[in-house]
């Protein structure tokens, strides 16, 4: 392959990504490499996609209140948490992740699972662009359908249904704390079989939400 060829094939692989962005912003993404990956390994595959109006404000608001408090203000970056985050690790101090729910959504829609430096690097490139080609409320609506939700099971649709027999749409401001309380580890924790500390964490998330006030504004 003469050179001119390869400079143009390693631009195109690099222009992808922002070209499935600028596709998402208006298109369902069809499947993620974590839901490809759980295939691969055995498990089902069961999503239902809904628009952010077909789901209930709870679910939003209860996510943000668990997940980044600052999402609506925040261009992709949550600077102050990282630099609460960073001054804990100095002093010693147990440290949670800083990742906001945009940095999720770059991960879950374009990337790989996993820790590696070159995949967080690429979360980092991603981010702003995606902050920059949606609004607010796709990153949300884009999270709240290709979250990992269950074994085998992904977004809000295929929780309400699985964990309380409802649409996603019909979720009491409880049973989205719920759901919200499990985002971080959801293959072993359930809103339908919630332990002491996924109930104490709800109260948690419900309490936060009536805290947040227009912190929330950006998915009212």
């Amino acid at each position: 392959m003469r050179r001119p060829a390869v400079l143009r094939a390693a631009i195109s692989v690099a222009l992808l990504p922002t070209l499935l962005i600028l596709v998402y912003r208006f298109v369902p993404p069809p499947g993620t490499i974590l839901m490809l990956v759980r295939l691969v390994q055995g498990e089902t595959l069961v999503k239902d996609w809904q628009p952010l109006e077909r789901i209930s404000p709870f679910l939003p608001q209860a996510v943000i209140a668990s997940e980044d408090n600052r999402f609506c203000e925040h261009a992709g970056f949550d600077w102050k948490e990282m630099g609460g985050q960073f001054d804990r690790a100095m002093a010693g101090e147990r440290t949670r992740g800083a990742s906001t729910i945009t940095m999720q959504v770059a991960k879950n829609t374009l990337l790989w699972p996993g820790r590696d430096p070159v995949r967080k690097l690429l979360e980092a490139v991603l981010t702003p662009q995606i902050e920059l080609l949606w609004n607010k409320r796709r990153i949300m609506e884009v999270y709240l359908n290709v979250a990992e939700t269950g074994p085998g099971m992904y977004g809000a649709e295929a929780a309400a249904q699985a964990y309380f027999g409802k649409p996603a749409q019909a979720l009491t401001e409880r049973e989205s704390a719920l759901v919200a309380a499990v985002l971080p580890n959801p293959r072993v924790w359930s809103p339908r079989r919630p332990t002491a500390y996924i109930v104490r964490r709800a109260r948690i998330i419900q309490r936060r939400i009536g805290q947040l006030g227009p912190l929330l504004d950006c998915v009212r």
